[in-house]
């Protein structure tokens, strides 16, 4: 496996990293994780203007890359600097309309790629606890259309979207893999309620209600019922994309505990000559290089086409920095000791976002979990 990114992706890295460093600095990203709004529109139209939302699709819809290591390459510098803006629910649901949307619902996607229209994904319920496969959000044929009914819970940016990925129920019981279909549903249409909140990590997230919100037959994504594998497809493009981005949050975190080592000092040296440090600090650059391998494992599995082994090499990249993310969060943090839990200092801002990530689309024990589930079906 080659492990060195192409022209391309190095040019795109470090034009995001540049952008990143002299637009996106912790006091600027900290007012806008902050704000009312939780992004900030500016930049996120400055961001598609780089072209970090074009490298997360294909040509084929308007893209200009979509290969697992694009879209690794492009969460791994939003992770460096922290980044609020909605990316990974323009991922999301722009990967599932490209896999099972007729022609003129991918026409939309260029939409997602300049920026001017927010998506995001309201698939997880209350009590739905990860599963995939479990919804209680109801939709029933009316007229030509369909009405829906039902919550959804933390959607991503989800009071600022004005396009929604509902994933609701056409046929049989709340937790059977068969009967899930998705809509695309605007963001203001009738019957949807939104109670928006702050996220501990920055940014907002909203709880849905879904009362009589009725959609047109050109709503439904994909074949009525058939939402489980596009459901599937489009959540294995955002297991990498979150591990990616935890990466660049463990890569930033490193280098200021390195840096916090070298110029703190205890009885007149600094504490990084104090080998007790050392070693943990050599512990914590093994584990990190453990989920950099994770993470390209999984970029290269996820454009393979055989379905176990992609699945469970992003099963194992979301275990992966799920249990180092965590682990890097609490070790930096007693490396630098009290200091290191104070607001101004952008490692307590880090450490949240590591240990947050572990809780989005599956925690590690979920993952674990799956792994196991999938290699015994391999072997069925």
């Amino acid at each position: 496996m080659n492990f060195e990114h192409t022209e391309d992706r190095r040019m795109l890295a470090d034009s995001l990293d540049r952008f990143i460093a002299e637009q996106y600095a912790f006091g600027a990203r900290d007012r806008i994780a902050q704000s009312n709004e939780g992004f900030s529109r500016e930049h996120w139209s400055q961001l598609a203007e780089i072209g970090a939302l074009g490298a997360l699709f294909p040509e084929d819809v308007g893209g200009f890359a979509g290969a697992g290591f694009d879209v690794a390459v492009v969460f791994e510098s939003l992770g460096k600097g922290l980044v609020v803006e909605p990316f990974l629910g323009a991922l999301l649901v722009g990967r599932a309309i490209a896999r099972a949307g007729t022609a003129a619902q991918k026409e939309g996607i260029a939409a997602l790629i300049d920026g001017s229209t927010i998506a995001a994904l309201a698939h997880e319920e209350p009590g739905s606890h990860y599963e995939a496969t479990r919804v209680a959000t109801r939709a029933e044929r009316s007229g030509e259309g369909w009405t829906l009914n039902g919550a959804k819970a933390v959607v991503q940016q989800g009071e600022n979207a004005r396009l929604l990925l509902v994933s609701a129920r056409t046929h049989g019981a709340d937790d059977d893999a068969e009967g899930i279909s998705l809509f695309l549903v605007p963001g203001d249409a009738p019957g949807l309620a939104w109670r928006g909140y702050r996220k501990i990590d920055g940014g907002r997230a909203a709880e849905l209600t879904l009362q009589g919100v009725r959609v047109g037959a050109e709503a439904l994504l994909g074949a009525e019922g058939a939402g489980a594998a596009v459901l599937e497809h489009a959540l294995g493009w955002g297991l990498l994309a979150l591990a990616a981005e935890s990466l660049g949050g463990m890569e930033v975190a490193k280098r200021d505990t390195l840096e916090y080592l070298r110029v703190r000092k205890q009885f007149g040296v600094p504490i990084g000559s104090f080998q007790a440090l050392q070693h943990r600090m050599a512990d914590l650059l093994l584990e990190i290089e453990q989920a950099r391998s994770a993470v390209i494992n999984a970029a290269a599995a996820i454009d393979g086409g055989e379905r176990i082994g992609r699945e469970k090499a992003l099963s194992a990249a979301k275990y992966s920095i799920g249990r180092i993310g965590t682990r890097v969060a609490e070790e930096c943090i007693q490396l630098h000791g009290g200091i290191g839990m104070t607001w101004e200092l952008p490692l307590s801002h880090y450490a949240k976002r590591l240990v947050m990530i572990d809780h989005q689309l599956g925690d590690e024990d979920h993952h674990l979990a799956r792994y196991i589930a999938l290699g015994q079906e391999a072997v069925q």
